[in-house]
């Protein structure tokens, strides 16, 4: 089965001598949401931007939907759906405007879809709100309103750059709803994210980006198993204080942050009885580990930075 998106050696330089995107290589399965999870500046969004041709590649092999985005960049984006960082809404615009707006640059015009526009606003939770300016939309309903306008060409790929950033908890948990809806009727997700519940919620695999490159790649259970383990034993440590030995306990590792000592560890039980009593309960808390448990110990730094 061909891939939905397939690179090797992919390479991004801009002048005078900065790579942003250091030959990397991945696949992507048709249907599947696939997640590009790392910080600011790691190279995601030069990434999505060289697959939907907005940037060409330096250098490298790139296709999208059997399709080379520098070569034949209209067909690509024809068959894609983009909704990038940037709120570029027309604010001249209703609601209902700014996607016929952009289903005619698609070719697409009359009733077949206007009422494609009412239904992606229907599933966006935007309807009666047709006619309505965006400046009178919060910051939620603006998000949800570009990814309706990136689905009125009913793409076969969705390409999404941080979907969710700033949008308040209740609207997040919106976007995500309709992302998985979108994944059961068979469209492809590449997203870029540097929220782990988002890349956990959403993402079948992912690859973590740093300094223009993927440092690791799976699927977010697998990561988190390889990397971090079941659950992590969190304690108060003070910062001047010895680490305390935990040798013979089942431990994975031991990560210091300030005053906090990271216990990495399959069974936290016996890890706290390693530390000898030293431990209040008011000082210790355990938790299943993250991806940001993994991107901190692949990176050695937070993944929000």
């Amino acid at each position: 089965m061909p891939f939905a998106s397939e690179a090797r050696g992919l390479t991004k330089t801009f002048p005078p001598d900065r790579t942003a995107v250091d030959a990397i290589e991945f696949a992507i399965d048709d249907r599947e949401c696939f997640g590009f999870l790392g910080p600011n500046g790691a190279g995601k969004t030069t990434t999505m931007r060289m697959l939907f041709g907005r940037l060409r590649r330096t250098a490298g092999d790139l296709h999208v939907l059997g399709l080379d985005p520098d070569r034949q960049t209209r067909e690509v984006r024809c068959r894609i759906g983009v909704v990038t960082q940037e709120n570029n809404l027309d604010e001249d615009l209703t609601v209902f405007e700014n996607l016929l707006v952009h289903a005619g640059y698609f070719g697409l015009s009359g009733s077949a879809v206007r009422r494609r526009a009412a239904d992606l606003l229907s599933f966006m939770e935007l309807e009666g709100r047709e006619h309505s300016q965006v400046r009178e939309l919060s910051g939620g309903m603006q998000r949800r309103l570009l990814v309706a306008r990136g689905l009125i060409n009913q793409p076969e790929l969705l390409i999404l750059d941080e979907p969710t950033t700033g949008l308040d908890p209740q609207a997040r948990l919106v976007v995500w709803q309709r992302l998985g809806e979108l994944r059961e009727q068979g469209v492809t997700i590449v997203l870029t994210t540097h929220y782990m519940e988002e890349a956990s919620r959403l993402c079948d695999r992912l690859v973590v980006m740093d300094a223009g490159r993927i440092v690791e790649r799976g699927t977010p259970r697998d990561l988190i198993r390889r990397h971090a383990g079941e659950q992590v034993l969190e304690v108060r440590w003070p910062a001047g204080a010895d680490q305390p030995a935990l040798d013979g306990t089942p431990v994975r590792r031991v990560d210091r942050h300030g005053d906090r000592l990271l216990v990495f560890t399959d069974d936290p039980a016996a890890a706290l009885a390693g530390l000898g009593g030293r431990v209040p309960p008011e000082a210790m808390l355990i938790r299943p580990a993250t991806l940001e448990d993994v991107f901190i110990h692949l990176t050695g730094r937070e993944l929000q930075e």
